[in-house]
């Protein structure tokens, strides 16, 4: 009868053992075994990434995926590639992420939907919903937009927020930003509805006369940062040591990071703002981490 027993338990373990599933390898021994870093951006996301003039890939994000990508060679002691998958529609790029096709993917506004799905780094920027109109428009206040007609892509924060502060509005859908401002110049569209940044930058380059953003205001706020696939801790974590490295560096005056951030936002950048609001929103987000340790010239400056 025991003897049964033991053969039983046995067995059961064994059976347990085999048809366990194998444990999906981890973004960090993915990239410790081939040396490469896959990344998902889109690219007419000015300022945070899109192609420039010169055919080349640039923004914000891209410049703290290279801090990513500098981290992990560090970290992993060899030197890292960045393979860049273009994909320009959230709706793709979180089952992608999931599934592995890639390893990272910024200029993401956080979303309690989306964060079910992903893990998501700290934001390394803040941004709201707000509407780009013709200069002569009236539109600005919720009551303003009913039965209007708002371009914004299909289910992200631009059209749930419009939705929400009013439901009578008409939406309609928009796969890309060159596709938005096609509408509103044809007048397929009463407004083009997205992130304040990516507005403003567009708005910069069409010509402020023609163009202007409404309301003051955005009608919601939220935080940009990057997805990672969930159970990946130790790579989010590297992905958030090397956002805090850089505001902290920004902060104490390292002028690589200064440059950086000031490429893009500041008197000099494409977007103008003002830069105590940037030391604002830096300070913010490091004085809940600890500090990143610097080398003794920057450890002794003091972050005013």
């Amino acid at each position: 009868m025991f003897r049964k027993q033991l053969i039983g338990i046995i067995s059961l373990i064994l059976t347990t053992f085999l048809t366990a599933p194998a444990r999906a390898e981890t973004v960090m021994e993915k990239v410790a075994r081939t040396g490469v870093l896959t990344i998902s951006t889109r690219s007419d996301l000015i300022p945070y990434s899109y192609i420039n003039e010169a055919g080349e890939l640039v923004g914000y994000s891209i410049d703290l995926l290279n801090l990513v990508q500098e981290e992990l060679e560090q970290r992993l002691g060899k030197d890292i590639i960045i393979q860049v998958v273009i994909e320009e529609k959230i709706s793709e790029r979180i089952p992608k992420l999931r599934s592995g096709e890639f390893d990272i993917a910024c200029d993401t506004a956080f979303t309690w939907e989306r964060d079910r799905f992903v893990d998501f780094s700290t934001s390394y920027a803040v941004s709201g919903i707000r509407l780009l109109v013709n200069s002569e428009s009236n539109l600005a206040s919720p009551e303003s937009l009913a039965n209007k007609r708002i371009g914004t892509a299909p289910n992200n924060p631009g059209a749930v927020t419009i939705k929400t502060i009013q439901p009578q509005a008409n939406l309609v859908s928009v796969n890309s930003v060159e596709e938005g401002l096609n509408a509103l110049e044809e007048g397929k569209v009463d407004a083009l509805a997205g992130d304040t940044v990516i507005l403003y930058a567009i708005r910069e380059e069409l010509g402020k006369d023609s163009y202007k953003l409404v309301p003051e205001q955005p009608y919601a706020r939220y935080g940009m940062g990057c997805m990672v696939a969930e159970n990946n801790s130790t790579f989010l974590n590297l992905v958030n040591y090397s956002i805090i490295k850089m505001m902290q560096g920004y902060l104490v005056g390292e002028n690589r990071f200064e440059e950086m951030v000031n490429q893009w936002f500041g008197p000099e950048g494409i977007i103008n703002i003002d830069p105590t609001i940037i030391r604002n929103f830096f300070q913010n987000v490091l004085i809940t981490k600890e500090q990143v340790p610097l080398d003794q010239t920057d450890s002794q400056a003091i972050i005013k």
